[in-house]
C-alpha cells in the first residue's frame, strides 16, 4: 500500500478569496475615511504692537478730574466754616483750640508762652502771668507743661492778675513777694492791694526758712530797710 505524500502534509492551509477581499476593501475605506478628515486648527493668538492688523487698547472711561476738584473745594470751604462755628458756652471756636503749633483743648491749668520770656496759666478764659521761676516751680509745673503757641492765639484771651509767691510765717505780721530767690518785703496793706496780690496767695511758711532767703528790693523799692520775719 502506497504511503501517503509528504507535500499535502506540510502545504499551509490557504485563506479564502473572498475573505482577502473584505479585509482589502476594510483597510480602504478607513484610509479614504481617514483621508477626508480636516486636520486640527493651529492656535491663533493676537497681533502684537507693530504687526498686521493691531489696533490700540480702548481708552479707560474718564476720571472726571474737574468734577472731583470741584467737589473738593466744596468740602474745604465747608471745613473752613465749621472751624469758625462756636462748640462751647463762651464761644471759643475750634480755631481757637488748634493753634499753629499744636492741637489744643481749652481747659484751666494750661500753660502757654509765646515769642516772648513770659510764662501764663489760663484760668477762667485769662492768662495769668507766672511772676517768677519760683512760683512756676511752686506750681508743679515742668517745661514739658509748657506749649508754645502763635502770639495771636494769645491776643484771643483777656489778662488776668499775674501769679505771685507770697510768704508769711506765724508771729509776724510782715509779708513779702517771693521773686528769683528773694524774699521782697512788702510795705503795707496799701501797697499789698495796689500791687494786685490777694490773701489767696499768702502761703504760710516756718518763720526759719524765710530768715534764710536773702533779702531783695523791698516793695517799693524806696519803702526802706526790709525787717525780717
Amino acid at each position: 500500500m502506497p504511503f501517503p505524500s509528504r507535500e499535502k502534509e506540510t502545504e499551509p492551509s490557504r485563506q479564502p478569496s473572498s475573505t482577502r477581499e473584505r479585509e482589502e476593501r476594510r483597510r480602504a475605506a478607513t484610509l479614504a475615511e481617514a483621508a477626508q478628515r480636516e486636520p486640527a486648527p493651529l492656535p491663533v493668538f493676537p497681533p502684537r504692537p507693530g504687526e498686521k492688523g493691531w489696533q490700540p487698547p480702548a481708552r479707560l472711561p474718564s476720571i472726571q478730574m474737574g468734577k472731583f476738584l470741584g467737589r473738593l473745594a466744596i468740602a474745604i470751604a465747608v471745613l473752613v466754616v465749621a472751624i469758625n462755628v462756636p462748640i462751647k458756652r463762651h464761644g471759643v471756636s475750634l480755631a481757637r483750640i488748634l493753634p499753629d503749633s499744636a492741637s489744643l483743648i481749652i481747659r484751666d491749668g494750661l500753660v502757654l508762652k509765646g515769642s516772648g520770656e513770659q510764662i501764663y496759666m489760663l484760668q477762667d478764659e485769662q492768662l495769668r502771668w507766672i511772676s517768677s521761676i519760683d512760683v512756676f516751680e511752686h506750681l508743679g509745673l515742668t517745661w514739658g507743661d509748657v506749649r508754645e503757641v502763635n502770639d495771636k492765639f494769645l491776643q484771643q484771651f483777656e489778662m488776668g492778675r499775674p501769679i505771685y509767691r507770697i510768704l508769711k510765717c506765724n508771729g509776724s505780721p510782715h509779708i513779702y513777694a517771693l521773686e528769683n530767690g528773694e524774699k521782697r518785703w512788702i510795705r503795707d496793706i496799701e501797697t499789698f492791694t495796689s500791687e494786685g496780690y490777694v490773701w489767696e496767695d499768702v502761703q504760710l511758711v516756718d518763720c526759719t526758712y524765710l530768715r534764710k532767703l536773702p533779702d531783695g528790693p523791698p516793695i517799693p523799692e524806696d519803702a526802706g530797710t526790709p525787717p525780717q520775719p
